[in-house]
């Protein structure tokens, strides 16, 4: 295990640190995902400043490389929305076969826009939104044809403001179900149904 402790000195300001190198094999071997997992742990030492970070798994330690084949989940954001309302924020949960509900839960988003939910079934099904330094949670039922896929949990912003925001889903189990960076199978896109109704030539002459 690698772990590294960075103050509050200006040294690490918008540059990369890199961990590693690390060989593949030494991960958590996981039937599941088919593959090897490494966890990352950031954790707080002191403060609320709302300090901000990237990841990037890379095969090189000096540019960012991507590793072909690979992913990176987690199972709760806290992130700084962006300022301008015109930009919209995506986060891509994965729905498996054994979810039936999921419930969204999000934290200080001030009443500052809206939550939406789009799935190959749901086209802008609304979530509901915290207030200032509180939490806010809605429940969402998922059909079949959402079982292994992906959703899409969209964040619109309707204010020029500067605001940080948490999010995380559960299953109807209070299981937390993985935001994945790359979503699995893409984004979804909804199918949409429609309803056509022919007429016989004998009725069209009645």
């Amino acid at each position: 295990m690698s772990s590294k402790v960075f103050d509050n000195s200006p040294k690490y300001d918008d540059k990369w640190y890199t961990f590693g190198p690390f060989n593949p094999l030494e991960g958590e071997e996981s039937d599941k995902l088919g593959g090897y997992v490494f966890k990352v742990i950031a954790e707080g030492m002191a403060g609320d400043d709302g300090n901000l970070y990237k990841y990037y798994l890379s095969v090189n330690p000096n540019n960012n490389r991507e590793v072909e084949g690979s992913n990176a989940f987690t199972y709760e954001y806290s992130f700084r929305l962006p300022h301008s309302p015109k930009v919209i924020t995506h986060l891509y949960p994965y729905i498996d076969d054994k979810v039936v509900t999921f419930t969204q839960h999000n934290f200080d988003f001030d009443n500052e826009g809206g939550v939406f939910i789009y799935s190959v079934a749901k086209n802008r099904h609304k979530g509901k939104s915290s207030p200032n330094f509180a939490w806010a949670s809605s429940k969402h039922k998922v059909s079949e044809e959402e079982k292994n896929t992906t959703v899409d949990i969209q964040i619109v912003k309707n204010k020029y403001s500067r605001n940080d925001m948490v999010l995380y889903l559960k299953n109807q189990y209070d299981e937390a179900i993985a935001f994945f960076s790359t979503p699995i199978g893409g984004p979804p896109k909804f199918k949409y149904k429609v309803d056509v109704k022919y007429k016989s030539n004998a009725q069209n002459k009645n």
